[in-house]
């Protein structure tokens, strides 16, 4: 019944069980009269052993879709109902075709243009029960012309169906109960993002913020989902002893495919959003350091020379504005390595044959061998297993070992911090933010290399005090829930800092610009130092631990109403505000961009590209606009950030 020529072994295999096949050709008009010059009718039987072990013959219907009665066709409705099965086929009819001369070539000739053969697995059976099989036979009328030049599409297919309700209804439950769930939790979240602000009144702004953060929840809901059901069917299709299951069908996919593109646009919408938020963060490098001793200086226009306190140098705090620069972007994960690693297991080591709809579980496949279709459900479940399972590796491997005996980029930043003599201020939203203290035991960091070894040293053998904001503590990194008092005083410092900003333009700025540029940095600079050591009755600040279920929550529930609160933060979740602290979102993201790309285009290749590409092109802007925040917040120039 096969009319397509090919191998043995590829004809063969679609009578092996659980393949699905697909076979289209052209068969020139020639060919076809030549083939077949008279009709040969065919009864379809399937062989099977009975119970007592006799073989059996089962008769198979045929549904004829051309079939006509009462001058309508009866086949082509969905309802099983109305149609009318019948026993007996044929590939070719020539013989109808001719009018009057028998010797003569036909007028018009029927050839069975598409033949399909299902086959349905009885549900909740273990031992692979099914339905008898249904052959479907589409005919198709060819007026001969020029024999030669004529040709036919011919095609031949078997699929293997089950019963989808109960798996779509598991489904549905999921997702209703997963996304009541994340309604809640992203009610958490803007509740907690609301205390963070210092606005309890509920507004327009709220009701967005709601519905950003609901998006990024649902969107984890929805991969959550795809990714359960994709290895789902991969683990029981393909280690299936006996045959329980049967991969859904490309026209039952589709639901499948909708959720995995809710997926990607709710997490790109997420992804956005905590690009422009990390882009948008206000920051300010304190340093501590004092002046050493009086120069003699020069009065501009009065032509007499008087003593002033030493400049100190500015080149520590573009040290670590650079370093900060550095880190903005540093990952968990590597990027590059992490999508060839998925490329190599998918298309060298043959782990994509997996998403092949045949019972194999083989990684690998002759080229004499029958490629049965890939399963969509299949291919995403296979990479999306891929990349987590690598991505786990890896940041098992940076948090274990690369961190602890190569180099702990965070952990070096805080340690910098504090041999600069410089401490971060960090606020990410209006009165929530984050402190890294950086204030040196010794004094003071500006000194010469040999000074500095010694100082070192000393800390080395606990000769000195300890680096923690409080006595006889470590503790360097905080968040800080600031009071509304702090913020006023804080903007109302920081606009005259950039009302008008002259360090992109440093050397043609008029001197009036710089000075007052140069007199609200400072100004900054006294007011945040003045806070940290407590100068500000009015504007105070406690230390404290936060609750266990404070940290899980990741939100606080004390109002900083009279006193701002520091709370302790051992886990050093400024990274919060970096790539770094966000690796969940953005391996999510781009785990769902490159199965989006391989779902439209069916190459894994050009989704590995893809993938890459955009990797880098936001990375880039990441880079650009976040340099850009920190000079504009820091009133570091520009220039000198490399």
């Amino acid at each position: 019944v096969q009319l397509c020529p090919d191998t043995h072994t590829k004809l063969n295999a679609a009578y092996v069980f659980g393949t699905t096949y697909q076979q289209s050709c052209k068969i020139s008009v020639s060919k076809i009269l030549l083939d077949f010059p008279n009709p040969i009718f065919y009864d379809l039987f399937l062989e099977y052993n009975g119970d007592n072990g006799q073989e059996n013959l089962w008769a198979v219907p045929v549904l004829n879709l051309n079939l006509q009665y009462n001058e309508r066709f009866v086949n082509q409705g969905s309802n099983m109902n109305n149609w009318l099965l019948t026993r007996r086929f044929f590939l070719v009819d020539v013989l109808s075709g001719k009018e009057t001369d028998l010797e003569k070539p036909p007028r018009v000739i029927r050839i069975a243009s598409k033949i399909t053969i299902s086959i349905r697995l009885v549900s909740h059976m273990q031992r692979g029960t099914i339905y008898p099989p249904l052959m479907t036979v589409a005919y198709t009328d060819v007026l001969v012309q020029n024999p030669e030049t004529q040709s036919v599409m011919v095609s031949f297919s078997v699929n293997y169906e089950m019963n989808q309700s109960e798996a779509e209804i598991q489904t549905d439950i999921a997702l209703g109960v997963l996304g009541g769930l994340a309604v809640l939790w992203s009610l958490l979240k803007t509740a907690g993002w609301k205390r963070r602000t210092g606005n309890s009144i509920i507004d327009l702004q709220t009701v967005f913020k709601f519905l950003l953060f609901y998006a990024g929840d649902l969107a984890n809901v929805f991969f959550i989902i795809t990714v359960g059901t994709g290895i789902y069917w991969l683990v029981f299709f393909k280690g299936q002893q006996f045959v329980s299951v049967l991969l859904p069908l490309p026209s039952q996919e589709q639901d499948f495919v909708t959720y995995v593109a809710c997926a990607f646009s709710l997490k790109a919408l997420q992804f956005l959003q905590l690009l422009v938020s990390q882009l948008t963060i206000d920051i300010f490098f304190i340093d501590w350091e004092r002046p050493k001793g009086k120069v003699l200086k020069a009065v501009e226009g009065e032509g007499v020379i008087k003593s002033a306190a030493a400049p100190v140098s500015i080149w520590r705090t573009y040290f670590i504005a650079n370093e900060w620069n550095e880190i903005q972007t540093v990952r968990k994960i590597n990027p590059l390595f992490q999508v060839l690693a998925v490329l190599f297991f998918l298309e060298v080591v043959g782990f994509s044959n997996l998403a092949l709809m045949d019972a194999s579980s083989s990684l690998t496949r002759s080229n004499e061998s029958y490629i049965a279709p890939w399963s969509r459900i299949l291919r995403f479940g296979v990479s999306a297993a891929l990349w987590i399972a690598i991505a786990i590796l890896q940041v098992i491997f940076f948090s274990v070992f690369y961190e602890r005996f190569v180099e702990d980029k965070i952990s070096q930043f805080v340690d910098l911090c504090c041999v600069s003599n410089i401490s971060v201020f960090l606020l990410s939203h209006n009165c929530f933010g984050y402190y890294i203290h950086g204030r040196s035991v010794h004094g003071h960091a500006d000194t010469n290399m040999e000074e500095m070894n010694m100082n070192l040293k000393r800390e080395a053998e606990n000769l000195c005090s300890q680096r923690g904001l409080l006595p006889n503590t470590d503790g360097q990194t905080f968040q800080i829930s600031i009071s509304r008092k702090m913020r006023l005083q804080y903007d109302w410092i920081h606009e005259t800092l950039t009302r008008k900003r002259g360090p992109a333009r440093l050397l043609n700025s008029s001197a009036n610009t710089f000075e007052q540029s140069t007199r609200a940095y400072n100004s900054m600079n006294k007011f945040l130092g003045s806070f940290i050591d407590h100068v500000h009755k009015e504007m105070d600040y406690i230390v404290k631990d936060k609750l266990m279920l404070e940290r899980i929550l990741g939100m606080e529930f004390m109002e900083p109403v009279e006193k701002s609160i520091f709370y302790n933060d051992e886990g050093h979740s400024f990274g919060d505000v970096l790539y770094y602290g966000n690796e969940t979102t953005l391996l999510i993201f781009d785990i769902l961009f490159f199965s989006v790309v391989d779902l439209a285009s069916q190459s894994f290749v050009l989704a590995a590209i893809l993938t890459y590409l955009q990797q880098e092109i936001f990375r880039f802007i990441r880079n650009t606009l976040g340099q850009k925040n920190l000079a504009s917040k820091t009133l570091v120039d520009e220039r000198f950030l490399i």
